[in-house]
């Protein structure tokens, strides 16, 4: 448990870029939900915000070796979880896997992510050697494996993607030389074509196509990346203000409340605004990256660079959509975005990384 000693050596930095990121978070869900049927969501989050530094709290007081000799326990309740889903999950935008409470719904694809980096993390500090070998990487791709294929199932490609960094991140860890590990991303890049022929859904290509050429059905398929890079575009240097934002208040970008929150943000506080959002991303990834390295033990190494990844992952991929860069994903931007399980997922996990640096020096 917490002891006034360790308290002390919390790293307030990270402390304060995560809670300023979902401060600013709070202020764009309120703008993006503001005089709509959608306003009470504002309400919502501040309660889920709520739950989320609970969540952040229990992570950072629990020793996280405690943690992961429970690592394998919490891991299958979640995959238990995950199959329930499949066959009595309610559906919504035609993926079942939302776990319905009273009024209350919840993903338990993103809590998953960090019961698999504790597995993950569990796994590789008690197998541990020079360099990675087959069985290691074995286990590895084992443990990603099972709720990828779950999550992909319902479908959501989207939250099934996030999991690879992952596996990149324990096989780098663990002595897989760089080169392999490009090699082995190549080959899903070389093997697109069959993919695309036999796997991927009608919407899935659509998705691509449209990132292709979005202007080729504005009104249609293509409206969403347009709209959102107007939103960015018309914030110029400085924004339009808070609530003055025509894309966002007319409601011309959709989603502007989950997955294009960085666009209404743009739109409202212009290029500076979005500079220093970034740099506050950018910061907690330094820190989570720092604590990696200033961690006592293997296991609290696996443990910050796993959050790590999971984090600048899903901050890589939302901002790379809503510039247009990458295909729509339906990745929420961590901390902003409108949700309860992605924001208490990440405050959780960032109690796991403020756990490792605070256990730093203890013996």
């Amino acid at each position: 448990m917490l002891e006034r000693r360790s308290i002390h050596n919390l790293d307030w930095l990270l402390t304060f870029s995560v809670l300023s990121l979902c401060v600013v978070g709070l202020g764009m869900v309120y703008s993006a939900t503001a005089g709509s049927p959608l306003a009470p969501l504002a309400t919502k989050q501040l309660v889920y915000f709520g739950v989320g530094l609970m969540g952040l709290l229990l992570a950072l007081a629990i020793d996280y070796h405690t943690l992961a000799s429970l690592s394998y326990l919490f891991y299958a309740a979640s995959l238990i979880l995950l199959v329930y889903l499949l066959f009595f999950g309610r559906a919504i935008a035609n993926t079942r896997g939302w776990l319905e409470l009273g009024p209350v719904n919840l993903q338990p694809a993103e809590m998953t992510k960090l019961t698999t980096l504790l597995a993950l993390s569990a796994f590789l500090s008690r197998h541990r050697s020079a360099s990675l070998t087959p069985s290691n990487m074995g286990g590895i791709v084992l443990i990603v494996a099972a709720p990828v294929i779950l999550i992909a199932r319902q479908p959501d490609l989207g939250t099934a993607i996030t999991f690879v960094p992952l596996v990149a991140v324990a096989a780098f860890l663990g002595g897989m030389r760089l080169r392999t590990i490009l090699i082995l991303i190549m080959i899903p890049i070389l093997a697109f074509p069959i993919l695309w022929k036999h796997y991927l859904k009608d919407y899935q290509k659509t998705r691509v196509v449209t990132f292709l050429n979005p202007a080729q059905d504005p009104k249609g398929a293509g409206y969403q990346v347009l709209q959102s890079r107007i939103a960015v575009g018309s914030g110029g240097l400085t924004g339009k203000g808070f609530l003055e934002g025509t894309q966002g208040q007319l409601k011309f970008l959709p989603a502007q409340h989950t997955d294009f929150i960085f666009a209404l943000m743009a739109e409202e506080r212009g290029f500076l605004g979005s500079l220093v959002v970034l740099s506050l991303y950018f910061v907690v990834i330094y820190r989570c990256i720092a604590i990696a390295r200033a961690a006592r033990d293997i296991l609290g190494v696996y443990l910050a660079m796993g959050v790590m990844a999971l984090f600048a992952c899903q901050v890589l991929i939302n901002i790379g959509v809503v510039l247009g860069l990458m295909p729509t994903t339906g990745v929420p931007l961590p901390l902003m975005s409108y949700g309860g399980s992605s924001l208490i997922t990440t405050l959780a996990g960032m109690g796991l990384v403020l756990n490792v640096w605070m256990r730093r020096l203890v013996n």
